[in-house]
């Protein structure tokens, strides 16, 4: 598949007439049908219906003629870019979940008016595979809680010490309490499957959930899931109470006698990224402002 493919299909699409994209084309008609049979045979579907008198889109073809102009309209786009010597930078990052995701706007934001070529792209990824695509410069860097295990690739660099917080809605018994023991804990718990946590949470999560009756126990696969059923008011569940990723409209109330956990970002040992640097900085600024 070419762009004089496309051109020629989304063309005569738009006009349903060979004759006239032909005319638009600059090109002779039997060149346009070329390329349309040359791009339907390679897509193994009829584009077009085709009979002495009209010409009209497939159900194929309609459904292939917007993909169509998006795939031109990046290839134009890229070979204008390319033609004005812009050398767009990219930066991919890696979070476990959507609460941690809530750290980056400000950030972000900071550096694209720093960095206006910057094309940040944000990617959510389970507990067992975030590093190896670091490790692998899938990703640039990772947010998460610190590993057991020392990775012998990477730099973590800590941002913040969390506290283990009973996350629950308001209209709960337990958002009356300013801290609660684990002897105060109550009610509905909802945990999360352990590929959505790091082991160190799972861990306090797994020792609240197997002292309790089958029928307060809930169990979900994510930890967005978790705090649905939370706002449902269904139960609480535990989770790390991070700086700048809580959800506003739910309250976070410490547990006592519960062990903290580190929050940071892991990033390579040999990175040479142009604005690597200048994120580290924002995000330790960002979260040292909060502490």
């Amino acid at each position: 598949m070419n762009t004089v493919q496309l051109e020629c299909f989304v063309t005569v699409a738009e006009h349903l007439n060979f004759s006239k994209a032909s005319r638009v084309l600059k090109i002779t008609q039997p060149a346009v049908s070329h390329q349309i049979q040359t791009l339907e045979e390679e897509l193994d579907v009829k584009l077009f219906n085709r009979t002495s008198k009209s010409v009209t889109l497939t159900q194929e073809g309609i459904s292939f003629f917007a993909d169509a102009q998006l795939i031109l309209k990046t290839a134009l786009s890229a070979k204008e870019r390319l033609g004005r010597h812009e050398h767009l930078i990219p930066f991919d990052l890696g979070c476990h979940n959507y609460t941690e995701m809530n750290l980056l706007p400000p950030i972000l934001k900071e550096l694209s008016e720093e960095f206006p070529l910057l094309r940040p792209s944000i990617r959510l990824v389970p507990f067992p595979s975030i590093l190896g695509m670091v490790e692998n410069t899938q990703l640039l860097a990772a947010l998460g809680i610190k590993y057991g295990q020392k990775t012998s690739s990477l730099w973590y660099k800590e941002l913040a010490s969390a506290h283990i917080a009973c996350v629950c809605s308001p209209n709960l018994p337990l958002a009356q309490y300013k801290a609660l023991t684990k002897g105060q804990l109550q009610g509905n718990f909802i945990a999360c499957s352990p590929r959505q946590l790091p082991d160190s949470v799972f861990t306090i999560q797994n020792n609240i959930f197997m002292t309790l009756p089958s029928e307060q126990r809930f169990i979900t696969d994510s930890l967005e899931s978790a705090f649905t059923l939370v706002k449902a008011e269904i139960g609480y569940t535990l989770y790390p109470d991070i700086p700048h990723t809580r959800d506003p409209g739910l309250c976070y109330i410490p547990v006592t006698g519960l062990p903290k956990v580190s929050f940071g970002v892991y990033y390579p040992y040999d990175h040479d990224h142009p604005v690597l640097k200048r994120f580290l900085a924002l995000l330790s600024r960002h979260m040292r402002d909060t502490v």
